[in-house]
């Protein structure tokens, strides 16, 4: 008996429309019937070709034969003290990544990831210790703001009015499904969500800030700062050496100027390294580059890092300094961090499908 090789059925998600239609009128079927499964696909979410209940059983057994949906589940979730949901959330290739529901009381917020693992090795940050295996694409990243809408709806019945790509992973180190994802999410034939309320975090990739400008990308930009200069910077974030203060002060005045966007700097404070007021006029200096505000962020402890939060005296006179001069200053107080769920936490325990995390 001759073996026949086993043919790996393509992903139907990462057609494009034009593709998808040709495919259609290929095997005999009427155009118009791409704009339907593509509704089902982006618009009403279908993990299953079986859902397209107004495609007829025969186009749907055709589209089971060449394509796969590689949908994204959730494999656990923790919730916390404080209300805030951790997924984690496992691909069709058995990878995990994690996302994170945080309710307030004025929004809800998706925290999603981009990659499996990050190569950036940002010495506070736990997923910087584990290794990049691979980027996730477009719809994997959707996926997970599907989930986590799914989540908000079911667990606080209110819609998710928030997304930052602030989870695992550089989003600008996988700029093109990055990109990608943001506009199915945007778009009305996905999930129609305003370019306003969605964030792109980066730990400063000074290139990619200048091409998210020319590209016209719809989103808000936010600078992981953690550093008033480059020779702190250099300690806590790798990255600043190939893409120092000075090249990003350059990109994001062109980011300014392009797009006529504000850019956030996200910057948490560390006890006895970036906490002084001599850091607070530094980061003032660096605020007066475009306009902008600042996250001030408690730091969460990981395993792998003897960094500390500063203390309250201290974080609000950091806050005192910058709020005195003009600066558009908030406070983010950790969510989640019971369940390692907090900004800079995230960092996958890999475990078989169905097994609660402790």
């Amino acid at each position: 008996m001759i073996e026949l090789p086993v043919v790996s059925k393509r992903d139907i998600r990462k057609l494009t429309p034009e593709e998808l239609k040709a495919f259609m009128v290929e095997q005999g079927e009427k155009p118009f019937r791409a704009k339907q499964v593509l509704e089902w696909l982006w618009k009403n979410t279908a993990a299953t070709f079986e859902e397209m209940n107004n495609i007829s059983l025969a186009t749907r057994e055709l589209l089971a034969k060449h394509f796969v949906i590689n949908g994204v589940t959730v494999q656990n979730q923790q919730l916390s003290n404080d209300g805030t949901i951790k997924s984690a959330f496992r691909l069709h290739d058995g990878n995990v990544v994690e996302g994170v529901l945080i309710p307030h009381d004025t929004r809800m917020t998706a925290c999603i990831s981009s990659q499996v693992g990050c190569s950036l090795t940002c010495k506070f940050c736990a997923t910087g210790y584990m290794e990049r295996k691979r980027n996730l694409d477009a719809a994997e990243i959707y996926d997970q703001v599907v989930r986590i809408k799914e989540q908000c709806e079911s667990e606080y019945g209110t819609p998710l009015t928030n997304i930052v790509y602030m989870g695992m992973g550089e989003p600008l180190l996988n700029y093109a499904n990055v990109v990608k994802s943001v506009e199915r999410i945007t778009s009305p034939e996905g999930l129609n969500m305003a370019p306003r309320r969605i964030t792109i975090s980066t730990a400063g990739i000074a290139k990619m800030i200048k091409k998210l400008a020319d590209d016209g990308v719809k989103a808000n930009l936010a600078l992981s700062l953690h550093a008033p200069n480059d020779t702190k910077r250099n300690e806590i974030m790798p990255i600043n050496e190939a893409n120092s203060l000075a090249s990003l002060k350059d990109a994001l005045k062109h980011y300014h100027q392009v797009t006529g966007r504000k850019v956030t700097y996200e910057y948490i404070v560390f006890e006895s390294f970036n906490d002084t007021l001599q850091d607070a006029e530094e980061l003032f200096q660096i605020s007066k580059w475009i306009p902008c505000k600042v996250n001030l962020i408690e730091y969460n402890p990981i395993e792998n890092a003897d960094y500390k939060n500063t203390g309250e005296a201290k974080l609000m006179a950091f806050h005192k300094y910058l709020s005195d001069r003009g600066v558009q200053t908030n406070l983010r107080r950790s969510r989640g961090k019971d369940i390692d769920a907090a900004c800079g936490q995230l960092a996958v325990k890999q475990q078989p499908a169905g097994v609660e995390a402790e």
